[in-house]
């Protein structure tokens, strides 16, 4: 598939809602026909959230019909958007599903119209939605900033979203499964030692630990490194009392804090420092309780 030149998200939008879409049409199609979608960015699928969907269409039918792709002079259909649906319509015993068919789509507009609509769901898993960022970043040369305000998140949350790709292939698998939640992945990309990271996350998986769990383990491990020593500032003021907040402070929240007497006796600041996007949730959330 060819690189696009930049376009953006809008343009890739705005590509597909351009075309002919009098062309489009729903159709009852036989779900042999349908080949799967090759930029698919959903890799799991709960089997037993399967069977519950297909109980449903057994009872109700098929509610939202799925999004198929037909080129001219071909037999088959390619699937779109929809994968779920279709492998429940299947389970469901169903020979034949609504579909919408659409034509004359490149592999550019098929691609963008598949990581949209799965970004977009709330079931997709952390890891997969940042492979779909990551594809929609790779393949459009798309920003960051433009993939938030088309999905409604902050920047930051996108950013902290690809972090997620950082994580040893196992541990991202066990987000994909529901091993692990999004919440433990988030405190373990927080521990730099790699050997500890993987240690506990095992200890996750055998022994059931909470999210606060890893939370509290990942304060103590920043609380617990060594630091060099503090090069007195210039002018300050910094008796063994503020000495022993800032030690105090730091144990609590597991970074570098300073304690900043002010001019006058009644008045200062405290600055806490945050090393990674990962680092400030994680001392927000703390700070918010």
């Amino acid at each position: 598939m060819r690189k696009a030149l930049g376009r953006g998200i809008d343009s890739l939008i705005s590509k597909v809602q351009n075309n002919d879409i009098s062309e489009d049409m729903v159709q009852r199609i036989p779900v042999g026909m349908i080949r799967p979608n090759r930029f698919q960015p959903r890799r799991n699928f709960n089997e037993a959230a399967l069977a519950e969907l297909a109980d449903s269409i057994k009872v109700r039918g098929l509610l939202q019909p799925i999004s198929v792709w037909k080129d001219n002079g071909e037999e088959d259909y390619e699937l779109i958007a929809g994968e779920r649906r279709l492998r429940a319509a299947k389970l469901a015993g169903l020979t034949e599903i609504d579909a919408i068919v659409k034509k004359n789509l490149d592999d550019e507009q098929k691609l963008g119209l598949s990581l949209m609509e799965n970004i977009q769901r709330e079931d997709l898993n952390a890891v997969d939605t940042a492979l779909a960022y990551r594809q929609l970043m790779d393949n459009f040369n798309v920003s960051q900033s433009d993939i938030a305000k088309q999905v409604h998140k902050s920047r930051g949350a996108v950013s902290n979203t690809l972090r997620l790709l950082e994580l040893d292939e196992d541990i991202r698998q066990g987000i994909q499964s529901g091993a692990i939640h999004e919440g433990h992945a988030r405190a373990l990309i927080s521990i730099p030692d790699l050997a500890r990271r993987r240690e506990f996350y095992q200890r996750i998986v055998a022994e059931k630990l909470s999210v606060r769990d890893v939370e509290n383990f990942a304060q103590g491990f920043h609380a617990d490194r060594p630091r060099a020593p503090r090069a007195p500032r210039a002018g300050s003021r910094r008796t063994p009392e503020v000495a022993e907040l800032e030690s105090s402070l730091e144990k609590t929240l597991g970074t570098k804090v300073e304690v900043c007497p002010g001019p006058g006796p009644q008045n200062g600041k405290i600055i806490i420092h945050y090393f990674s996007l990962d680092d400030l949730d994680r001392v927000t959330h703390i700070l918010k309780k």
